[in-house]
């Protein structure tokens, strides 16, 4: 998946990433969120700015329902 770093990445995006990470590596959620995490975040929450961390955060919590 491409992403474009001139804007905020919403919930949605991170929904079809995770689910991807998922069916690719038949893992949890918990496993897939930490993957995602690592993969685009750098294992740092502020590394694509604060909107995009919360709506990567509020995907993963619709995921975990």
């Amino acid at each position: 998946m491409t992403i474009n770093h001139a804007g905020t990445l919403g919930k949605e995006y991170f929904i079809s990433y995770i689910k991807l990470i998922m069916n690719a590596c038949g893992c949890s959620v918990d496993e897939a969120k930490e993957q995602t995490f690592k993969r685009l975040f750098n294992s740092q929450e502020e590394n694509m700015g604060r909107e995009t961390y919360k709506q990567f955060l509020n995907a993963y919590r619709e995921l975990q329902e």
